[in-house]
């Protein structure tokens, strides 16, 4: 049997290798939002698969159980995470490429503990504070100012939106489970939410047709949506079995995953030193984050 430990593992190189099969595929599509779109429905492909063949926890049938308070919050940490935090994900990714991002969208954390604080008057202790020092010295490095300092900010900003799109969705899925307890279900509303709002306005974005995406793009947006929906799914495995902390820790695999990968693969993206040096602050600070009790 695997253990928990090992699903988080394999959740966090698995999200790594979805952002490098991504960038991929989102700078070969004419257009970011059609391609947001693709790989939404392949995720939701999948999940509703997992729910047909598994029944959840509680089983398939009572998704017509879910009280509203939790439809409304598994919605809402859909259309964050994935309507959103999707679409600045793939913008960030054509933007600054799969290095520079992987290292921002890891300061979710801190997004999580600002709203904790504005929520709950949470002050962080001393070791949290180091954390997040770290953490924001290493966002800050692999943003790479230099002579185009306002251009390189810019752009860093979509990947840092991710992260507290990110951060905002935890705290709508925790209030969700609250109201039902299966993660599985709630999951799947939530991307189904996100699929089908971003259905019904993809009509309005400029050049949303499909017919502007070539048979790579399609290809490659389909297997990364297979397999960031797989890595979530593992992702929640780990947690049934596993401490918060251990599978948090072990999902910061993600970071190295796509520097090596981006770094080794021909012809992709050079992997600048500060690239490398602000990557391992932020690890460094949220694995602080991370052992804060």
């Amino acid at each position: 049997m695997v253990s928990g430990a090992a699903w988080a593992a394999m959740s966090g190189i698995g999200f790594g290798v979805f952002q490098v099969l991504n960038v991929r595929a989102v700078r070969q599509a004419s257009q970011i939002y059609f391609a947001t779109f693709v790989q939404l429905l392949a995720a939701t492909a999948v999940f509703v698969l997992v729910v047909v063949l598994t029944g959840g926890t509680t089983g398939v049938s009572d998704l017509a159980g879910i009280p509203a308070s939790g439809l409304v919050y598994f919605a809402l940490a859909g259309m964050s995470h994935f309507f959103l935090g999707w679409t600045t994900f793939n913008q960030s990714q054509v933007r600054i490429g799969a290095a520079r991002t992987s290292p921002l969208i890891a300061t979710s954390p801190i997004f999580g503990l600002l709203i904790a604080l504005a929520t709950t008057g949470s002050v962080p202790g001393p070791v949290a504070l180091v954390g997040i020092a770290l953490t924001v010295l290493g966002a800050y490095v692999v943003t790479d100012p230099g002579p185009r300092q306002r251009a390189a900010l810019r752009d860093s900003a979509f990947g840092l939106a991710t992260a507290a799109a990110w951060a905002i969705s935890a705290v709508l899925t925790v209030a969700g489970l609250r109201e039902f307890d299966d993660p599985l279900l709630g999951v799947t509303v939530g991307m189904a939410a996100a699929t089908l709002a971003y259905a019904a306005v993809l009509p309005l974005a400029p050049r949303s047709r499909p017919g502007e995406m070539d048979r790579a793009a399609w290809t490659l947006k389909i297997v990364a949506g297979v397999i960031v929906a797989l890595a979530t799914w593992w992702r929640w495995l780990g947690l049934t079995d596993a401490p918060v902390g251990v599978v948090l820790a072990l999902q910061l695999l993600t970071v190295p995953t796509v520097l090596l990968l981006v770094a080794v693969r021909p012809g992709g993206e050079q992997v600048a030193r500060r690239v490398w040096v602000g990557g391992g602050l932020v690890l460094a600070g949220v694995g602080l984050l991370i052992a804060v009790p």
